[in-house]
């Protein structure tokens, strides 16, 4: 945990950083080359600074061991910090919105911007990719939703400089000035799109649902291998921090000792933990073949898989 905090702390120190300068630099060029788009290319360049900022604080909730406050631990605290972002990206998001409808209605500027625009335009494309790719792979070797959340986040904002720099060179090409504003307000409801699809996922994870419904595929077979296990049902799985919490009900001969009926038990945990990745843990209830007085309305089994 020391080390994957570590790693966690050091992406978002470079977030922080990174992002800073390039959010600096893009405002400051956009001003002075008098590019709304590129301003607004800054704008969201900014928020990723706060981003890195609450995945630093985050960071340090996330190696806080088990407690009897939080039996589980603190790894859902990536998810309701993956869930802050969504609430900050959306924001900014909308105010880009609204303040590019207000210059677009007012009539947007009537000259064209200067190359400055472009140059350091190219230079945050630049900037981005390296720091996105950084964010991937931190956030797929730690397992950190935020890392990968951020990662997103920045390979969208190179998709966002490039389409500005698309829109700056056509302003120059057809010597048309609105269409930096109109690139500006497509930008917007790019930012929108993303800051709502980090919700949806998060909403997903914070309400113990699984992206990947895979894994109950995987549960089941692993069992199957195992002597003495049978008919595995009411399975449920769900994310805690970037592990998986399993839980099963599972039936073997009545007429087993406790001890024989362990040894199964543990036989299954320990497989489910070999057979799939980052299992927090495996809580298994044990029953008598047959003994099956009502099919419960959750969890998951073979028949509604």
């Amino acid at each position: 945990m020391e080390i994957r905090e570590r790693e966690i702390t050091n992406a978002s120190w470079v977030g922080i950083f990174g992002n800073s300068f390039l959010s600096v630099l893009k405002i400051s060029a956009g001003f002075i080359s008098g590019s709304l788009a590129v301003v607004a290319d800054g704008i969201d360049s900014s928020t990723d600074i706060i981003t890195s900022v609450i995945t630093l604080i985050t960071a340090r909730f996330l190696a806080k061991p088990p407690d009897k406050k939080y039996p589980y631990g603190y790894g859902k605290a990536d998810t309701i910090a993956t869930k802050v972002l969504s609430f900050i990206i959306f924001f900014a998001g909308a105010q880009l919105f609204i303040s590019t409808i207000r210059k677009i209605i007012a009539g947007g500027s009537n000259e064209a911007p200067s190359l400055l625009a472009i140059y350091v335009t190219l230079v945050s494309i630049v900037g981005k990719l390296a720091l996105s790719y950084y964010q991937f792979r931190i956030g797929r070797k730690t397992g950190s939703e935020m890392l990968i959340a951020n990662g997103k986040n920045m390979q969208n904002d190179v998709l966002i400089s490039t389409s500005v720099l698309v829109g700056l060179i056509f302003v120059f090409v057809l010597k048309v000035p609105i269409l930096d504003a109109i690139t500006a307000l497509l930008v917007s409801i790019w930012v929108l799109r993303v800051a709502f699809k980090i919700f949806m996922q998060t909403s997903l994870e914070l309400m113990d649902g699984m992206q990947d419904g895979n894994i109950y595929n995987q549960i089941f077979e692993t069992i199957d291998k195992i002597e003495g296990a049978h008919h595995p049902h009411r399975v449920r799985a769900r994310k805690i921090g970037h592990k998986v919490m399993i839980a099963i009900d599972l039936e073997v001969e009545g007429d087993l000792t406790l001890r024989e009926a362990h040894e199964i038990a543990h036989r299954v945990e320990k497989s489910l933990k070999v057979n799939i990745n980052d299992v927090f843990d495996v809580a298994i209830h044990i029953e008598p073949i047959g003994d099956q007085i009502e099919e419960k309305a959750f969890g998951v089994s073979k028949s509604n898989l």
